[in-house]
């Protein structure tokens, strides 16, 4: 610009800066440029922080008047402090120029180059013009630096230092340094404003020098920067700075020392910086970089895994930093999914568990086929599933676990410096599964990949010890399997070996304990060495005291205690040994962290034991029994998931008998009638759980009774989504059913708070029960191995026992299969050919069955005849036509014939005794009836056989039915045909045209207002050969969803025969109603079906006379 400047203002506006370095290796606060115009005056920019590009934007602007000098220094300084300074910042580009020069560029911005800085050159753009005067005032604009000593040593310090990392031999640069910043933090005492800052550049001068190993004291230097963090809390400026400095200082000195807690705390500053640091800025660029955060998640994923609160913890942080897409993600996650699985395998949480394989899941996605970490990764989720089928009981948890293993050895090959691992973690598979379903091969396979794992871990190895127990205790159970001694002494060997190459302090050292135990218990057994029992004992004990009193495994040093005092007692028959064994049985069974099935087993040993032995216990185990078998079902999130469950268990299909046997033994029949309906109605009894009637909760407390009724339906809903899950699906989906169960669990229990709710939806006590017996005597007949017995419960009063002394199990068994017989003999004879068959079995019936508990009826209830009586047959008696027992044979005095049980009691069936209590109450629901009868000749293919009578059987209520029928279903006639499948009862279906009606179809229908279904379809009402205390039929479905009185078959229904045994009963059941008159009474079906029973008695053969029985009201 041509002329003098003289007089003449310049307005000097400062934009913004790029290619800034630092050249220090210290993240600098901000940046700002420093202009001196003279000898006096000095002008600052604004502080503004660096981006990730290395750039900053300032928008700052001088007005100047230059004629005292028209030239001028420009300076970019990095400043350390975002808030108050020490010292004038460390000067990066220096560079003198004049004002003549900047106003050459006219009124446009240009970029005034510095310097380079390793290879580059970092530049400004300014924009320079002349301005006016008026508005402007230099001392407003221009700021004088006063200078102060620990200002200036500062400024020294930083000089020194800036030698010091430009010059690797320059060791008396950093000692210079450390002296001024030491000079000034003396300078600066606790509550001073700049101490922070001092501190700060103190720790960053030594830790570089350490770094570089000109120093050695990491601890002070830390400590340091812990000081500065202190004094610059959350809202101070320079918080985030202070955080990433320490996990500099922390980093450094893990990576030294491999101290744990540095690297767990450098996670927690990373966790707490980067929310602070915002995107772009050259802080966050470092903190999330190769040496920042990511540095830190390669060192977390590294660490040992110890299962704490605290690991748990980091881990969660640690996958935080990784988003999905982030290269570490998978890593992160199987971390965490081990954490949690080590901490389920110590604590027993199931949400742990469940937690671990979701995370599991997702890394295998995330690593498709050759990824080189799929393999580890599948094995893993292979030992979660293992783990939950051990704690849950579920087998398609075992066959995936398989699969995923069998799909990791096959990624593994001879020669894969992991095979070893994927060989173990099959072994260990296969021998869950042999535990469970006892097949030799696959322990035999077992055995055979443990001994390739062990060849490929030899001594010096640090899995050895690992694979040697495994390796025994799969010797050890083929011992108790063969009875090889070879495999027993082999076994023993291999325990001792791998407890003394484990640790004192080893976490799984208690189990190779009480393993050992174990097999000495065996070896005992066999030798009768005292010093094998003595040191199993001892064994165990240190087990135990290795253990926290909740660890899961506990569990099994009772079972391996219990097993060591059993077996002595069964030696030397001292009573001092039977006690410790029972009190071991009892730990077990109640350890609340160890799985059901486990507790379940134990609780079933301790049963067999005590029974075997006549312990005083006993009956204290078939409660437990019962208790935990109901806690157990419960957690399934389906139906028949419920009854696979309960039914996985080998000697608990009659638990329920065997427990009311045991009761009925210790004279304690109220007890008796308990046990055996919690035990025999359990699958229906957690299903009406969800149907429960709330009208008396809604009289006590109107919010919880609408709390629970949208819990049922939440958790009826949950149930419907689990079971149609698969997979993944299946896995969340069975997470929400438990979320949901729990919070169902929770406001049960705020309903038991209230006045008169103590026992809500427990299982009824005797005075609850006798309920059922309102109306008439309810006969409960117990079928148990240990004795048969019938238990009649009253109106009131005590129940009373009719012991059938000369009549065992087998008998019953006999007596079923010979029914079946003379009935399949039956169905081909001729209408008019004598049943001889039959009518001896019936006649035996009576005379052992039926007799004793008509004798109780008649002398000590003194009942009067045609009274109502139900009957509640269990196990074996409930495929016994009971109903039909009669004597077949002259009065004693010549005079007619004697009468049988249908001449003396209109006879009905219930399941249950909760059953015949709820089909009562939902009486309370009663509507005007409508009538529906449905007829199905022709169902689809595969179905059954075509029913040629429907039309004339359909036409029997027709005319007798003077209501039209309706929408709503009161009253039901099904004329179709049925199949019950004894091997999953709730598949079970009526064959209808389009598709079969399923139990299961007939169970999710609520129906509270139905009033009364007939049956004429062949086998509805025969029971379960895996569960038949459980009487899971159709008509027992049908009474569940609301129908209060059944018609159903025992067996084989002849269709054009057994329409005379309806058209009897319907003669009787309408005979009494009159034109227009349209309730129909369902209590009365009972009576009309004896009543056609007897009418047809002439002209229908007895088997399909006795086919039809009464369920219900």
């Amino acid at each position: 610009m041509p002329g003098s400047l003289e007089g003449q203002y310049i307005r000097l506006e400062v934009i913004n800066g790029k290619n800034i370095q630092v050249p220090s290796f210290r993240i600098p606060a901000g940046i700002f440029v420093f202009i001196k115009l003279d000898s006096i005056r000095r002008w600052k920019s604004t502080t503004q922080v660096l981006s990730s590009d290395h750039a900053v934007a300032w928008g700052d602007t001088l007005t100047i008047l230059p004629d005292a000098s028209p030239k001028l220094s420009l300076e970019i300084r990095v400043s350390f402090e975002l808030g108050r300074m020490l010292g004038h910042g460390k000067v990066i580009g220096k560079v003198k120029t004049s004002w003549k020069e900047l106003l050459d560029h006219g009124d446009e911005p240009f970029d005034l180059s510095f310097p380079s800085i390793d290879g580059i050159c970092p530049s400004l753009t300014l924009k320079a013009a002349p301005a006016h005067a008026h508005g402007h005032n230099d001392g407003a604009l221009l700021n004088s630096i006063a200078e102060c000593e620990i200002a200036r040593r500062t400024d020294a310090g930083h000089t020194r230092f800036s030698k010091y990392t430009r010059n690797k031999s320059g060791v008396s640069h950093l000692k210079g340094a450390v002296n001024y910043f030491q000079w000034v933090v003396a300078q600066c005492p606790v509550d001073h404003p700049d101490r922070a800052a001092a501190l700060t550049n103190l720790a960053w001068a030594r830790l570089r020098g350490y770094i570089r190993k000109d120093l050695q004291d990491i601890d002070s230097t830390t400590s340091l920067f812990h000081d500065a963090l202190a004094l610059r809390p959350q809202s101070h400026p320079d918080h985030p700075l202070a955080l990433y400095y320490l996990t500099e200082a922390l980093n450094w000195r893990y990576n030294d020392r491999g101290t744990t807690a540095d690297i767990r705390k450098c996670a927690q500053l990373y966790h707490e910086l980067l929310p602070l640091c915002a995107e772009g800025t050259y802080l966050r660029s470092i903190a999330v970089g190769e040496n920042g955060v990511d540095c830190m998640i390669r060192k977390c994923n590294n660490l040992p895994t110890d299962a704490s609160d605290e690991d748990i913890h980091l881990r969660r942080i640690v996958l935080e930093f990784c988003p999905l897409g982030h290269q570490y993600r998978p890593r992160a996650l199987s971390e965490l999914a081990w954490a949690l699985g080590m901490h389920f395998n110590q604590h027993g949480g199931i949400d742990d568990l469940d937690e671990s394989m979701q995370l599991d899941r997702e890394a295998i996605s995330l690593c498709l086929e050759g990824h080189s970490d799929r393999a580890r990764y599948l094995n893993d989720l292979a030992f979660l599933l293992t783990s939950r089928f051990n704690h849950q009981g579920k087998s398609h948890d075992l066959d995936e676990a398989i699969s995923l293993i069998e799909e990791a050895l096959r990624m593994r090959p001879v020669g894969h410096k992991f095979r070893h691992i994927s060989l173990d973690s099959l072994g260990q598979a296969l021998f869950t599964r042999f535990d469970q379903y006892s097949d030799i091969n696959d322990v035999n396979r077992a055995i055979s990949l443990y001994r390739e794992a062990l060849t490929l871990n030899p001594p010096g190895h640090p899995s050895r010890d690992g694979k040697l127990h495994n390796f025994a205790l799969a010797l050890k159970v083929r011992y108790d399997k063969l009875y090889a001694t070879e495999d027993l002494d082999e076994a023993i060997d291999m325990f001792r070996e791998s407890l003394r190459l484990q640790q004192l302090d080893n976490p799984e050292r208690h189990r190779t304990l009480y393993s050992l135990s174990a097999a000495l218990c065996s070896r005992f057994m066999q030798t009768e060495q005292n010093e094998d029992f003595d040191e199993a004992i001892d064994l165990c004990q240190d087990s135990l005291a290795a253990l926290a009193p909740l660890h899961p495994d506990r569990c099994f040093n009772y079972m391996r205690l219990q097993e060591a005092y059993l077996s002595r007692y069964r030696m030397q028959y001292n009573p001092t040994d039977l006690a410790p064994a029972v009190e071991n049985f009892r730990f077990g069974s109640k350890h609340p962290t160890q799985g059901f099935p486990f507790r379940i087993k134990t609780a079933l040993r301790w049963v067999e034991e005590a029974e075997d032995y006549q312990h005083e216990s006993t009956l204290e185990a078939y409660q437990l029994c019962l208790e935990l078998f109901d806690k157990h079902v419960m957690t399934r999130s389906s139906i028949t998931s419920r009854r696979n469950a309960a039914t996985a268990f080998c000697g608990a299909q009659s638990l329920a008998v065997d427990g009311a046997s045991c009761a009925i033994r210790h004279n304690d029949p109220k007890r008796a009638v308990e046990l055996e309906e919690q035990g025999r109605g359990q699958q229906w009894s957690l299903a009406a759980r969800l149907r429960t009637p709330l009208e008396d909760l809604e009289s006590a407390s109107l919010p919880l009774a609408h709390k629970l009724e949208e819990l049922s339906k939440r958790l009826s809903d949950a149930q419907a989504s689990a079971g149609s899950a698969e997979g993944a699906a299946a896995d969340w989906a069975a997470v929400e059913y438990r979320r949901v169960t729990e919070q169902w669990e929770a406001g049960v229990a705020e309903i038991r708070d209230l006045q008169g709710f103590s026992r809500f939806l427990l299982p009824p006590s005797y005075k609850e029960l006798q309920a059922a017996a309102l109306h008439g005597p309810v006969i409960i007949l117990i079928a148990s191995k240990y004795s048969c017995h019938a238990l009649i419960v009253p109106t009131s009063g005590q129940p009373y026992h009719v012991p059938f002394s000369p009549l065992a199990l087998a008998d019953l068994e006999m007596l079923k299969n010979d029914f079946a017989k003379a009935i399949r003999q039956a169905s081909r004879m001729g209408p008019q050919e004598p049943r001889t068959a039959l009518i001896v079995l019936l006649r035996k019936i009576w005379d052992v069955i039926i007799l004793p508990i008509v004798k109780v009826l008649q002398h000590d209830l003194k009942l009067p005849c045609r009274s109502r009586i139900w009957l509640c047959p269990t196990a074996a008696f409930t495929t016994i036509p009971l109903h039909a027992a009669h004597p077949f044979r002259p009065k004693a005095d010549g005079h007619g014939r004697e009468l049988c049980l249908e001449d003396l009691y209109i006879c009905s069936y219930t399941p249950t005794l909760s059953a015949l209590i709820r089909s009562r109450q939902l009486m309370k629901h009663h509507a005007s009836p409508s009538f529906v009868a449905i007829g199905q000749s022709q169902p689809g293919a595969g179905q059954g056989e075509e029913l040629l009578a429907i039309d004339s059987e359909l036409e029997l209520p027709r005319e007798r039915v003077h209501s039209k029928l309706c929408n709503v279903t009161h009253g039901c006639i099904l004329l179709v045909t049925a199949k019950q499948d004894r091997e999953q009862p709730y598949n079970s279906h009526f064959a209808m045209k389009d598709s079969p009606l399923t139990l299961l179809d007939i169970m999710e229908n609520n129906a509270p207002q139905a009033e009364f279904a007939f049956l004429s379809a062949c086998h509805t009402a025969a029971g379960d050969e895996e569960t038949p205390d459980e009487v899971i039929h159709l008509a027992a479905g049908l009474q569940f969803s609301g129908f209060k009185s059944v018609i159903g078959t025992l067996w084989v229904v002849d269709d054009d025969v057994a329409k005379h045994v309806v058209e009897a009963f319907y003669g009787e059941i309408f005979k009494d109603l009159k034109e227009g008159d349209h309730d129909m009474d369902c209590t009365k079906a009972a009576s009309a079906l004896n009543h056609a029973t007897y009418a047809v008695k002439k002209i229908v053969p007895l088997e399909q006379r006795i086919v039809f029985i009464h369920i219900g009201v």
